[in-house]
């Protein structure tokens, strides 16, 4: 227990899935936490993102393991919103220690030519830059930063298939942010601040159990449902599970927030149960 103790954790995509399980764990270990989420739609998404409901859910959770918590409305999208919620956490709690750029998406409806792959780069590309934007200035020795990449993202034949043209602006977003956080972690090591990046394999949240991502591992169906895709899950990764849990990511969010892990960084850290080992043929 106090891995954390005494540090304040700033994340994005909080109100639900590794967003909150990752403010939770973090408080549980003595953390402070500041939460962001969008808790609007976005026109892309054919499933519905998270709600205001679902951020005060998050807020109970992390007041019930005793942590405290400032949440806050906010899009990624814009760099001004989330300038604005890191100021009054800063002023609630005096400084700014683990960064945790989560928030994502995967669009599946596009309205005009290309908007899913401009929704998905804006959130999962430009939302991280500008997670990174509005904290560095604070960040002190010691700091973290993680950003919540993907390992489907990574892998030809995986996401492209979703939508239009949302799942191909996953897969650049999701590349281009291997590449943004090496740079990132050179230029920051002087300073002695960290920067890592997790890349998931299929993970038990929203963003998987979706009609869209079933439609991904079940092209043989119209409607799959999640017991169809169950069958197929599977298949993503070496060893035989469907996907891993939210906690799991956390408990690597711990440990590279944590001084555990001082001298870590550059590293893009695929937590896959060796789907990159295997890289199926989807």
């Amino acid at each position: 227990m106090g891995r954390v103790e005494g540090k304040v954790a700033f994340i994005t995509g909080a109100a639900r899935g590794q967003g909150r399980s990752h403010a939770i764990r973090l408080a549980s270990e003595g953390a402070s936490i500041i939460a962001v989420d969008i808790c609007e739609p976005i026109a892309t998404m054919n499933y519905p993102l998270a709600s205001e409901e679902d951020l005060q859910q998050t807020v109970k959770e992390v007041e019930a393991v005793g942590g405290s918590i400032l949440a806050s409305k906010a899009d990624v999208r814009h760099r001004e919103e989330l300038v604005d919620v890191v100021a009054r956490g800063l002023e609630a709690f005096g400084r700014l220690d683990v960064v945790c750029a989560n928030a994502g998406i995967c669009p599946s409806l596009d309205s005009t030519p290309l908007s899913g792959f401009i929704d998905a780069t804006d959130v999962d590309l430009i939302g991280a830059m500008n997670t990174v934007a509005a904290t560095v200035p604070h960040l002190q020795s010691g700091a973290s930063i993680i950003i919540t990449g993907s390992t489907a993202g990574l892998m030809n034949g995986t996401t492209e298939n979703i939508g239009a043209s949302g799942g191909h602006g996953y897969m650049f977003a999701k590349r281009t942010v291997f590449q943004y956080l090496e740079s990132i972690a050179l230029l920051l090591a002087p300073h002695m601040i960290r920067a890592n990046a997790i890349h998931p394999t299929n993970c038990d949240t929203d963003l998987l159990h979706n009609e869209d991502v079933y439609r991904a591992f079940r092209p043989d169906l119209e409607h799959p449902t999640r017991e169809d895709a169950m069958v197929a899950l599977p298949y993503m990764q070496a060893m035989p599970i469907p996907y891993i849990d939210p906690g799991d990511v956390s408990a690597l969010v711990l440990f590279l927030a944590s001084d555990e892990s001082r001298y870590l960084t550059g590293m893009n850290i695929r937590l896959d149960a060796g789907a990159m080992l295997k890289k199926p043929p989807m």
